[in-house]
């Protein structure tokens, strides 16, 4: 059997001190199966012949599920691959990437699904770090495998999903077809609830991507806390969303939560409004799991008059701060809710969330989910008052565990607590308002600012696409506050209008908040999910200081 070293996992005196508060948490075994906890359960409670995945057009029940995951984890075992071996995957939200996920933790194996935006550089770079030695991949991200090849030091077996076979096999490649075609049973292998089952890797905004280790228990404790007190799943449901499995808010949206519960899940490859309200209106989703930028992307593209999407319970988002004038025109259009979330990829999923209590406070996240304790403290670990901004740390049944990066874990927990590293302000009533990544974070004239409520300001304005508000040096302040904005197609930058929308700002938020400067730009750099690369706008700016040098 193959061992991880046990120094790939940081001096456990560098780990969070976790707290399992929930009975739901104390109850899991100490040693289990998560693919029989998440799938046989379901076979043994009645449901083999219900729906447990919708993808297009297709219907796989939960015995066909098991079946397919049993003819995987056969085929992994006849190529060598043992307890403990890393499982790499590059795959979109498709049957086969469940398979796969399902197949490495019954045998015992680690589960790696990686982002299918990863260059060959990251991919090389999760490969070799992780030491993985298979790698199971869609045909049509194989390019990027291909040309990272002579760089992995530990892979052993590339299988190729889709794809003609023939070509396949010529290149040296196994079809999936191969893997599907042996038993469909297959003994599982019971886990220590602290055993390594599951390996995601941050997306890498701001260099390589970070490796994040998550045990055996986490793969039970998001659904049975999360799942269970804030979606309040049931075996109706159908969860949808397009959060790629690769991320913590994907893993537990369409690999955890649906299958404690018996409910169904719904698959998406690519995000597109037409197409999410498609999977909404024929695989009648109940619960919608999506980042902000696609919400606002539908609000963009949809109209509601044009599709049924009256399946719909629950709509939730996270990633990013939603921002109250997105929660609003949702409201306003589809009649809906959209209760927020905060997470980390470290913490496994949301800790953070509207769902708690089913209140919205626009512009607000929420309160703690049930079993996590969050804090807002000072730079010397002092908490502070409501209303006060600090920084936000966590405590709970989840925790940051970096892969073979000790010293990032000694940064990354202090005093047992996970440092989230958002500036945040909590209320009176344990509501968290999100500020500011702490890199982000603009201190002016002795204030700390935020730049999301400059930025949500300034989208207001009719004129305005898209902005960015970063700080940038200054002799007198210390820094002021810039605001990089894209204007809407036909409008024409000017002085004017730089004044125009400083002004339009005044009055929405606080006056030492208002940017000081204004700067039209074509485009913001964001990720491909959307996210805002505030890095970017400051290195956009630090080169004309150089450029006037």
């Amino acid at each position: 059997m193959a061992q991880i070293p046990e120094s790939y996992l940081p001096p456990r005196e560098t780990w969070p001190v976790r707290i399992y508060e929930l009975p739901e948490y104390k109850e899991i075994p100490q040693r289990f199966n998560a693919c029989v906890e998440l799938l046989d359960s379901n076979i043994k409670a009645g449901r083999g012949d219900k729906v447990a995945i919708k993808f297009m057009d297709q219907e796989i029940t939960y015995s066909q599920f098991l079946s397919n995951v049993c003819r995987v984890a056969n085929g992994l075992k006849k190529l060598g691959i043992e307890e403990n071996d890393r499982v790499f995957m590059r795959m979109p939200n498709i049957p086969p990437l469940l398979y796969c996920n399902f197949a490495a933790l019954r045998i015992g194996a680690v589960s790696l699904p990686t982002s299918i935006l990863f260059a060959r550089t990251e991919i090389a770079h999760v490969a070799n770090l992780a030491e993985a030695k298979i790698i199971i991949v869609s045909a049509n991200f194989l390019e990027e495998v291909e040309a990272a090849k002579d760089k992995l030091e530990t892979v052993q077996h590339i299988v190729v999903v889709g794809g003609d076979e023939n070509e396949v096999r010529s290149k040296g490649y196994i079809p999936f077809s191969e893997l599907m075609q042996n038993p469909d049973t297959c003994d599982a292998v019971p886990k220590d609830r602290m055993d390594v089952a599951l390996l995601l890797f941050t997306s890498g905004t701001t260099g390589l991507p970070k490796g994040t280790v998550h045990f055996n228990e986490e793969l039970l404790i998001v659904p049975n806390g999360f799942g269970k007190y804030c979606w309040e799943v049931n075996e109706n449901d159908v969860i949808g969303g397009p959060a790629p499995l690769a991320m913590a808010a994907g893993y537990s949206t369409i690999g955890t939560i649906p299958f404690r519960w018996g409910a169904a899940v719904s698959l998406i490859p690519k995000f597109s409004p037409t197409d999410m309200f498609k999977n909404i209106q024929n695989h009648r989703i109940t619960i919608l799991s999506a980042l902000p930028t696609a919400y606002r992307k539908m609000l963009a593209e949809i109209n509601p008059a044009d599709w049924d999407y009256s399946s719909l319970r629950i709509c939730t988002g996270g990633g990013e701060a939603l921002g109250a004038k997105t929660y609003n025109e949702w409201k306003e259009k589809f009649g809906l809710e959209i209760y927020e979330g905060l997470g980390t990829t470290e913490m496994m999923f949301v800790f953070v969330s509207s769902a708690v209590t089913k209140k919205v406070k626009p512009g607000w996240i929420g309160t703690a989910v049930p079993g996590y304790i969050v804090k807002v403290v000072d730079d010397d670990f002092n908490e502070v008052k409501p209303g006060e901004v600090g920084k936000m740390i966590v405590r709970g049944p989840t925790g940051t565990v970096y892969w073979r990066d000790p010293e990032r874990q000694k940064k990354a927990v202090v005093n047992g607590w996970c440092m989230v590293g958002d500036v945040v302000t909590m209320d009176e009533e344990g509501y968290i308002q999100f500020l500011s990544r702490e890199d982000d974070l603009i201190k002016s004239s002795g204030y700390r600012i935020g730049p999301e409520e400059i930025e949500e300001a300034l989208v207001t304005h009719p004129a305005v696409a898209d902005a960015g508000v970063i700080g940038v040096p200054d002799p007198v302040m210390g820094q002021r506050t810039k605001a990089y904005v894209a204007l809407k197609p036909g409008v024409e930058p000017s002085e004017e209008l730089k004044k125009e929308l400083i002004e339009h700002c005044r009055g929405k938020i606080a006056v030492y908040k208002l940017p000081r400067e204004v700067e039209f730009i074509d485009q913001l750099p964001r990720t491909p999910v959307g996210k805002l690369l505030r890095r970017k706008l400051r290195e956009l700016e630090a080169s004309k200081g150089e450029g006037s040098q």
